[in-house]
């Protein structure tokens, strides 16, 4: 878990995030292991045509060769603190995923990413760890500002942005290729001092 007692204040260059996350009882963010790529692919698999609406890498994640390789990838952004890809886990079995795809120290930002099982939609689960995720950043990371960026059509996912309260700050055209076509994306942000003010409220 982050550290969340007094003491001296870390430098900035002493920051990572938690290799695990709490967020309610039963629904947990875990760092992926290379142990975890079998699950995984299992569940990647299973929701193939549901995730590859939106997603634009499931032609390229084929095997649990392919999972294994992606996760070593993620584990050596994690150890270059450049981001982090959790696990979504319910009652200890994976459901989905939530990352920080890029984490910006010098201007103490980050983008989250995320997807979830089809047959656990409509929990809010998503929802809650993104707020779980977001605060770490805000209260443990010291950043600054949060960053979601969600396929204009992506209703589901600009809903969740604006439960959360983040603001719709443009629209990005063609932002990503997915598989024979540009989508454009909406993109929500929200920083600290206005997340502090809406969970004081």
């Amino acid at each position: 878990m982050a550290d969340r007692c007094g003491g001296p204040q870390k430098k900035s260059g002493d920051f990572r995030p938690a290799r695990q996350l709490h967020v309610e009882s039963g629904l947990e963010l875990q760092l992926v292991g290379e142990d975890d790529a079998a699950e995984l692919f299992a569940v990647v698999d299973s929701n193939r045509e549901y995730l590859r609406e939106w997603l634009p890498w499931l032609d390229a994640t084929n095997s649990i060769e392919d999972e294994k390789a992606f996760i070593s990838n993620s584990l050596e952004e994690f150890q270059k603190r450049e981001g982090v890809f959790y696990t979504i886990r319910l009652n200890g079995r994976i459901i989905g995923t939530i990352s920080l795809n890029w984490i910006d120290w010098g201007n103490k930002g980050a983008g989250v990413g995320y997807w979830l099982s089809k047959n656990q939609t409509g929990n809010g689960y998503v929802t809650k760890s993104c707020i779980r995720l977001m605060e770490h950043c805000f209260d443990d990371l010291s950043l600054h500002r949060f960053v979601l960026e969600a396929a204009v059509d992506n209703i589901p996912s600009c809903e969740i942005a604006k439960r959360i309260g983040m603001r719709l700050e443009g629209i990005t055209k063609d932002r990503e290729w997915l598989y024979d076509h540009y989508v454009d994306a909406k993109l929500f942000a929200i920083t600290k001092p206005e997340w502090d003010q809406k969970r004081s409220s």
